[in-house]
């Protein structure tokens, strides 16, 4: 007898701005589509959620920052009516089926953060409800008039230590049976060095669209991962160094 899942077959998305997804995201959503063809799919976007909800979407809503509004929108979701939450530059790779028996899951995004790009949750599990309680005395608008643009991988991550939660990247389970996997499995790009960590295990690709950084900074990024390509993030890591050594 097959044993219902934990978390059900729903992929929850978020698009705010109301502007034309790029062609490197609904490539990747297409990928949602062939691997995931027996979820249901529900978009969040301002038809569908209640901008109002704290000051914290409010205040990131207006100042059309909408990568940071998602970051609850997203949490809000998965408590609401549970499933995967996963971002628009995000590639399938895999069924991700394995992972809907846990009571809630996500991944490292290197050895010391945890990633937020592909995340699961069953219906009002406790873990969603402690991290969407975060935001409830949060503003995104600081009193010196500047933004709050602490990311949400910073937050669950302190969050989680706090749980018994090691930060050094290796497959655990923490109370309340939040399950985490190493970076392979749902974040193996490196978006800050360019390296690539694919390996057999490997589900999702976070391609990192970067919408939350100064644009100098995505393009200092981009220039990384053309570098890395070309002589290896091993390479880079010996430049960076010598490079360091050398002040």
């Amino acid at each position: 007898m097959k044993v219902a899942a934990k978390i059900p077959r729903i992929v929850h998305y978020c698009w705010f701005g109301r502007g034309e997804k790029p062609k490197k995201m609904v490539k990747c959503m297409r990928s949602w589509q062939k691997h995931l063809s027996d979820y249901q799919f529900i978009e969040w976007n301002e038809d569908n959620t209640d901008l109002s909800v704290n000051r914290y979407v409010k205040e990131a809503y207006e100042a059309k920052k909408y990568a940071f509004v998602s970051d609850y929108v997203r949490l809000h979701a998965l408590y609401h009516h549970g499933g995967i939450y996963m971002d628009t530059d995000v590639e399938v790779i895999k069924p991700l089926d394995k992972f809907l028996n846990h009571e809630a899951f996500s991944g490292f995004e290197d050895q010391t953060f945890l990633q937020s790009g592909t995340m699961g949750a069953a219906k009002h599990h406790p873990w969603i409800k402690e991290l969407l309680e975060d935001y409830d005395n949060r503003s995104f608008l600081l009193k010196d008039g500047t933004y709050d643009t602490t990311t949400n991988t910073a937050v669950i991550t302190a969050i989680c230590k706090n749980h018994g939660l090691v930060l050094d990247g290796s497959y655990q389970v923490i109370q309340n049976g939040v399950t985490f996997y190493p970076r392979d499995y749902f974040s193996p790009y490196d978006y800050i060095n360019g390296g690539n960590y694919k390996t057999g295990d490997s589900h999702t690709i976070h391609h990192f669209a970067k919408s939350w950084l100064p644009a100098h900074v995505r393009i200092r990024g981009d220039v990384k991962r053309v570098l890395s390509r070309v002589v290896g993030p091993k390479m880079i890591a010996q430049m960076r160094k010598l490079l360091s050594s050398s002040h």
